[in-house]
Order: structure tokens, then C-alpha cells, then sequence
């Protein structure tokens, strides 16, 4: 790899006798890490922890010997894992140390997912985490990322940052995983390498600032900010870092490492920073930060919003839909009917939802039911996804790997021996999505803008999890 010229010159004064060993990591395999969604892996996964190096700073984390074809596995399509660089895990390791009670919780640069996911993993149960990404296409692939991990106390949002001004003093977390110059990613984005300068550095850095900026007011007083970046240089790292301290108003906090771990420390003696350096820890390059905001005066209150035009309205949903019970828990949730569409929103979070939706771009919320057309109540895949879908709800299917893949394309799939109308099909007894059954064919309700495209079909069974016990996991979601 020709690395820039002026990246290295940057480079060697900070790293002076390691300056070597950092450059000619670039030329090293990546590693390949995978994180595991906690709320849906209750399946038997002992041979896959045996055969698999787990991440030092995470309890889902594990690398992978190998780089299989993701794509053509369906318990990634159903957010059974997520494909995750392992020094970003290192975020679990600091909610889990420093947060006890739910929180609301907000990502603010959030897509593709894969830090919204660790989010979710360390919060404590019944937190809200509000997902950002400013950036349309890129939050709507942030939207399918948190759908698939089935969590209902997710809001997607597609908001600048200054737009959560609107919420003073309303945050307990925030993570900022600001967009760099990308430095870390040499060894895997030839595309970083290509586009890095000292300019684009010193304009990463004013960028992050004014994001920072824009969005503490959001954030409470003795809240606690995250502000990661992927890169290594001081100038987007720990000058950001006393910037947000002097400027902002905030205090450094420290979690503990094991020095087993590999983990750096900030350049000066100054910041509280963590540094993941390719050739000290098994994986890319990351810098994070931990500061908590100071007490300081009420920030002006947001004014009050007119209602949504659209004549949401609370309902019931036995009454609404069906007398079956799509959610296991249903009497915990507020269901609410908006232009024939069905939502479950979390009771304790509803007036919370309802507001963010008021003043935020929403791309999704809580769980989506489904839609009402004519006579037909559509299931939504998101329900399929929830972590809080009851399993019996509807009448189900069991398909081969090749029937899974081919509904993963968006493909007409035939059902034998299973009855007319929705089916919930799935694979390896976990669910992948709906169809409706038609007899001699089924309609596919996998969404369009989610279907593999790829025509390659893999000579044996991607199956990157391994093998179940099906007696076990017959009652997974029952």
C-alpha cells in the first residue's frame, strides 16, 4: 500500500520508534469480527465460541478465522449478527462501566449501524436510543441495520444536528462518532487513502467541532458524551478533545482497560483519550474520548408543536386488527393506527416517541405492525424482525437454503403443505419474513429496497453461526 507522503511525516513524530511496525501493519490481512445481537441469540452457539477468537473489550464480540459471503447468510438478513470492526466494540465496554439506570441515549452519526448495535447491547433494558444519520440514503440503510435487530425502543431519525437543539437538556448519552479523514481505515477503504490530505484533516476537524457544537445543548447537564473518530491524528483526536472541555464545558472520564488489550493512551498527558493502533490491538484504528457535561443554567425550553396532521390516534389493538396477539408482551405497549398503518410503541417511552416524530425526521419507531388494505391486514417485516414478535401469531414455514435465499432476492417462492393466506416463513426455525400463500405460489412481502441483488449463489450453505439444537429453538419466541 503507498500510503501519502505527508501521512507519514504526520505520523512519525507521534509515534517515533513505533513508526515502522504502525506502517507496515497497512500491509497485514484485516481482521474479520462479527458481533452477536444478545437479544436474539438464544440459540446453541457453544461450538461457534469454541472455534472463534472472542474480542477482549466485548461479551458479544468474537473474530472470525475467515471472511465468508455475509450476504448469502439468512440469519444476517434477520439481524442475528452484525459484521463489526472489533476496536469499535470498544463503545460496549464503556456504557456497560458507566452507565447503570436506563438512559436516553442518542447516535448521533449513526449509518451504517454498527455502533447504534453496541449501543444496544450496553444499555441497560428499558433505554431509549435515538439513531441519527443526516445523510437519506445512508439513514435509511441505518433504518434496515436497527430493524433487523429487532429492539422496539429505537427511533431512526434524519436530522442535522443542529435540529436536536429542539431538545434541550434532554439526552443522558450522546455519541458522536464524528465523520474524519478516515486514517484508520487505510488498510480497508483504498478509497480513504486516495482522498486524504492535511487540508481534509484540518477540515474533518472544524466539522466536528460545529457538530459538537450544534448538538450540546441536547445534552444534559452530568450527561456523558462519546466522541469517537477513526483516524490518528492529534488534530481531530485530542485538540477536539480540550476544545470540548475548555469551550463546551466538560470533564474527562476514565474507564478501566486491561493492559492486555493493546490499548493506547492519548498523545498528551492532558486528555483522557483511547487509542487502537493496528499493530498494538486486532483491528483498525479508532481514538475515543469520554467527557461529562458541567452543570450549567436551564437551557431555553423547545416551543410547543402542533400535532401531526395525519390523525395518529391510540387504539386497541385486539379490537383493531386481529384477536390474535402479534407481541408477546402487548400490554406494555401503546398501539397507535396512523393513515391504516399500525404501530407498537413501548408504554413508557409513547409521549416520548410522539414527540420526537412531532419535531424529527422519523424513518422508523417502536415496532411497525403492519398496514391495512381492503380486507387484508398486512404483517410488516418489521415485525417479523422484533425481538417482541409472538412466534405463533401466524401459521409458519419452515424453507431450505435455497428457498431463503431465493425469498432474499425478492423471488416468488411455492409452499408445500402450507395453508392459504400469511405465513411466517423461516430458517433454521428462526424468522426471516412473510409471504402471503396463494397455493400455487406465494407473494413475497420481503422489502424490495432490502433484496440481495447479487445472482451468485454459493456452492455449499453460508452458515456462519452453526447449527442449532431445533428442540431448543422451537420455543425461542414463543
Amino acid at each position: 500500500m503507498q500510503l501519502p507522503p505527508d501521512f507519514i511525516s504526520s505520523i512519525q513524530p507521534l509515534l517515533r520508534e513505533d513508526t515502522e511496525t504502525f506502517l507496515s501493519s497497512f500491509s497485514e490481512e484485516t481482521p474479520v469480527s462479527i458481533r452477536l445481537n444478545p437479544l436474539k441469540n438464544k440459540r446453541n452457539f457453544l461450538s461457534f465460541s469454541a472455534e472463534n477468537e472472542k474480542v477482549k473489550w466485548s461479551d458479544v464480540g468474537y473474530y472470525l478465522q475467515k471472511r465468508p459471503s455475509f450476504t448469502f447468510d439468512p440469519l444476517f438478513h434477520a439481524g442475528y449478527y452484525y459484521v463489526q470492526e472489533a476496536a469499535s466494540m470498544f463503545i460496549e465496554h464503556i456504557v456497560k462501566q458507566l452507565i447503570d439506570n436506563p438512559v436516553r441515549a442518542l447516535d448521533l452519526c449513526a449509518a451504517p449501524g454498527g455502533k447504534s448495535v453496541t449501543l444496544l447491547s450496553a444499555l441497560p433494558e428499558g433505554s431509549l436510543l435515538v439513531c441519527n444519520e443526516i445523510i437519506r440514503q445512508r439513514a435509511n440503510v441505518l433504518a434496515e441495520t436497527m430493524t433487523k435487530f429487532g429492539n422496539p425502543n429505537v427511533v431512526v431519525t434524519n436530522n442535522a444536528p443542529k435540529d436536536f437543539a429542539a431538545f434541550p437538556q434532554f439526552f443522558d448519552v450522546i455519541l458522536v462518532d464524528a465523520p474524519c479523514s478516515g486514517e484508520g481505515m487505510f488498510r480497508k477503504d483504498e478509497v480513504a487513502v486516495q482522498e486524504w490530505s492535511l487540508a481534509n484533516v484540518q477540515m474533518c476537524a472544524v466539522r466536528q467541532r460545529e457538530i459538537l457544537r450544534d448538538v450540546w445543548t441536547a445534552l444534559k447537564p452530568n450527561g456523558i458524551l462519546v466522541y469517537s473518530t477513526c483516524t490518528f491524528n492529534k488534530i481531530e483526536n485530542e485538540e477536539n478533545a480540550q476544545w470540548i472541555a475548555h469551550e463546551l464545558g466538560a470533564e474527562f472520564v476514565s474507564v478501566k482497560t486491561e493492559t492486555g488489550w493493546g490499548i493506547s493512551p492519548a498523545f498528551d498527558n492532558e486528555t483522557v483519550g483511547y487509542r487502537f493502533f493496528p499493530h498494538k490491538t486486532k483491528g483498525e484504528g479508532l481514538f475515543v474520548t469520554v467527557l461529562r457535561k458541567r452543570h450549567c443554567e436551564l437551557d431555553p425550553q423547545p416551543q410547543k408543536t402542533k400535532r401531526l396532521r395525519n390523525s395518529s390516534r391510540f387504539i386497541g389493538i385486539n379490537s383493531a386488527m386481529t384477536s390474535h396477539s402479534f407481541l408477546k408482551n402487548s400490554e406494555t405497549f401503546d398501539f397507535i393506527e396512523e393513515n391504516n398503518r399500525f404501530f407498537a410503541f413501548p408504554k413508557t417511552h409513547s409521549e416520548t416517541l410522539f414527540s420526537l416524530r412531532e419535531q424529527l425526521k422519523t424513518l422508523s419507531a417502536g415496532i411497525e405492525i403492519g398496514e391495512r388494505k381492503g380486507k387484508d391486514f398486512i404483517p410488516s417485516h418489521s415485525l417479523a424482525m422484533s425481538t417482541e414478535f409472538c412466534f405463533d401469531a401466524f401459521p409458519k414455514c419452515e424453507i431450505a437454503y435455497e428457498q431463503a435465499i431465493a425469498y432474499l432476492r425478492k423471488e416468488a417462492v411455492v409452499l408445500n403443505n402450507a395453508p392459504k393466506g400469511f405465513v411466517l416463513l423461516t430458517f433454521k426455525n428462526e424468522p426471516i419474513g412473510f409471504v402471503k400463500n396463494l397455493g400455487n405460489r406465494a407473494n413475497n412481502l420481503y422489502p424490495q429496497e432490502w433484496r440481495i441483488r447479487s445472482g451468485y449463489l454459493p456452492k455449499e450453505e453460508v452458515n456462519i453461526l452453526g447449527n442449532a439444537d431445533d428442540t431448543d429453538n422451537a420455543d425461542l419466541r414463543r
